[in-house]
């Protein structure tokens, strides 16, 4: 028994910024399925430690999208909480077609751009993985800080490819990250379309409601 204790107690010191970053950012998603702005500073703690693990297992393109998350945190923060006449800014509401064209120009761009980079400058072995995982966040984080709902469906992309690439990396504590956050992410795109309904006959308090 004391052996088992041991192992747990040694493999929670040896990856335990893995583990705080792993908590934190499934926080933050839980958050943000709730619609609640503290999807912000709860992730901006999980996504600047994720720089530095994947930093350290040669998965650049992935400590690339962390750092970019980080700005986007604080964009998104600053979004989330403005209003007008008591009214958000960026209520919940579907992409317009200007919208998909620039969230899918921005996915693209970001893919092809990731995997020269990757391809030609380092040393990584998963190039296709870590870019399709990176574009479609980029993109999904890019729509988020606009509370729209197709953000969901690009995180749901990002979290499937994740899982092997990082159960390939050895990082289990993040590929368990990652199945709560695909369970996070289709239930976060059932309760903003639920929300988006309910904003329309409820247009001054839909944002609001409390969401368990």
């Amino acid at each position: 028994m004391n052996e088992v204790i041991s192992v747990v107690v040694d493999y929670i010191l040896t990856n335990r910024t893995e583990l705080i970053a792993a908590f934190f950012g499934i926080v933050s998603v839980w958050y943000s399925r709730k619609n609640d702005v503290l999807v912000y500073p709860t992730g901006i703690v999980s996504v600047l430690l994720y720089v530095y693990i994947c930093f350290n297992h040669k998965l650049y393109a992935d400590a690339g999208i962390n750092f970019y998350y980080f700005i986007m945190s604080v964009i998104g923060w600053i979004n989330w909480t403005r209003k007008k006449v008591d009214e958000y800014v960026y209520p919940i509401a579907y992409c317009n077609k200007k919208e998909w064209i620039v969230g899918l120009s921005v996915f693209f761009i970001s893919l092809f751009s990731l995997i020269y980079v990757l391809s030609h400058w380092t040393d990584s072995h998963t190039v296709l993985g870590d870019s399709l995982v990176s574009s479609s966040a980029v993109t999904a984080m890019w729509w988020m800080a606009k509370r729209k709902i197709e953000n969901w469906y690009a995180w749901i992309l990002s979290n499937v490819v994740a899982l092997p690439l990082f159960f390939s990396k050895g990082l289990y504590p993040t590929v368990f990250q990652y199945i709560i956050f695909l369970i996070l992410a289709t239930w976060g795109l059932i309760t903003w379309r639920k929300l988006y309904t309910q904003s329309q006959s409820q247009p001054t308090n839909a944002n609001n409601i409390e969401i368990l």
